[in-house]
């Protein structure tokens, strides 16, 4: 007897280690499942894939065809299957289940518990729903799917459900608990980009209106403008209040380019340039021909830039061609950290003309004042034969593209 006690003894450990041994895969599989979830997660904001992801992967750690994830409707106060596999093809997002004590999913809502049954059949704390008896289910395990912050509803339910018979156990269930702490994760994460956007879309539609808006009274103001030129006396008066009509039309215009651009505070300067060509064709008797590369700039330099192209246009059409018309030339691109612009005529060019000279001009002191804005370079240079090309390298911030 004592030997045969002995024996008994020694057995027992080997049987434990032997049940150790088996089970020691079926858990490290588990945590790889949880791991590879949580690395796919991270890949993607799409919340119907990661819900689905996260039943395939529940399943095959706990080896049972059916998983699914409810999600609780507030105003139905019902749980509905969002995701899930095993199930039949009329299942997700049409069958729901109630939250009080009619599921094991139900329950685990009501108390926030972890429900683990391994006979359904033999339940007294809640029913067996007709979905999970059409399907032959036998055993389940129900886990919350909690959001952040205090007092807030969970977002549902992870179940996972077999037709078999066995054994779910605690472990069991603090892997599926994994998943639902990855799923209010994602779940959440997608909440804070929805609300990212809202405030987004809505600063874009403030800037928009402020833009259109603005632009709308300096269109008034032209228009103020170009009547008291009409009725002045003065040549010299008429000319600087069309002069004054022309600048603020080119402001104008960038407030009209910014609320019509996807991107906040900025204008592609070859829509917009080639808008004012355009626009500076009207008032001229000359043919502007303008070319430019696309590039985003900020408002703040899209103003001067598109004033100094104004004004350069502007006096090349009052001095280039006394004699009749002619072509004004106009480009941009972006040379490195600078964007180049180029003025050019092929009129009578200028001489013994130094840019570093004062002048009493106001659209010369204009040019001089939005280079400095800009601190940008001008270059002015004779155009072989004849003409005159005027080149301005304005530095560009980092944000350019």
């Amino acid at each position: 007897m004592p030997a045969q006690s002995g024996k008994e003894s020694i057995s027992a450990p080997a049987e434990a280690t032997d049940a150790t041994r088996q089970e020691l895969p079926y858990r490290l599989r588990q945590q790889s499942l949880l791991g590879e979830f949580g690395r796919s997660a991270l890949q993607t904001r799409d919340i119907e894939q990661i819900l689905q992801r996260a039943t395939e992967f529940c399943a095959q750690g706990l080896e049972t065809p059916f998983a699914k994830v409810l999600e609780y409707i507030p105003d139905d106060e019902r749980l509905l299957v969002r995701a899930g596999v095993g199930w039949e093809s009329d299942v997700i997002g049409q069958v729901s289940l109630g939250v009080d004590f009619e599921s094991p999913a139900g329950y685990a809502f009501q108390t926030g518990q972890m429900v683990i049954s391994n006979h359904l059949q033999e339940e007294t704390r809640f029913r067996t729903p007709k979905l999970l008896s059409d399907h032959g289910i036998r055993r389940a395990i129900n886990v919350l799917i909690a959001r952040g912050g205090e007092g807030r509803l969970p977002f549902g339910v992870l179940e996972v459900d077999s037709p078999e018979p066995g054994q779910f156990d605690p472990a069991d269930a603090n892997f599926l608990a994994g998943f639902a702490g990855l799923l209010g994760i994602a779940i959440e994460r997608q909440h804070a980009d929805a609300d990212l956007r809202q405030a987004l879309d809505h600063q874009a539609m403030l800037t928009r209106e402020m833009s259109h808006r603005v632009k709308n009274s300096l269109a008034s103001v032209v228009g103020l403008l170009r009547v008291q030129g009409r009725s002045a006396q003065s040549e010299e008066v008429r000319d600087a209040l069309k002069d004054a009509a022309s600048r603020i039309t080119t402001i104008a215009q960038v407030h009209d380019h910014l609320w019509r651009s996807a991107r906040i505070g900025y204008v592609d300067i070859a829509d917009f340039a080639g808008e004012l060509c355009r626009k500076l064709q009207e008032t001229v008797p000359h043919t502007v021909c303008c070319t430019f590369g696309h590039l985003m700039i900020s408002a703040d330099k899209a103003i001067p830039l598109g004033l100094l192209i104004n004004e350069l246009v502007t006096n090349s059409a009052k001095h280039a061609y006394p004699d009749g018309s002619g072509e004004i030339h106009v480009s941009g691109e972006r040379c490195g950290a600078d964007f180049h612009v180029e003025v050019s005529d092929r009129g009578i060019g200028l001489h013994h003309f130094d840019i570093d000279q004062p002048r009493a001009s106001v659209g010369f002191k204009v040019i001089k004042s939005l280079l400095a804005q800009l601190d940008g370079r001008i270059d002015v240079a004779s155009n072989t034969p004849i003409g005159v090309t005027v080149r301005l390298d304005i530095p560009l911030e980092e944000s350019g593209m």
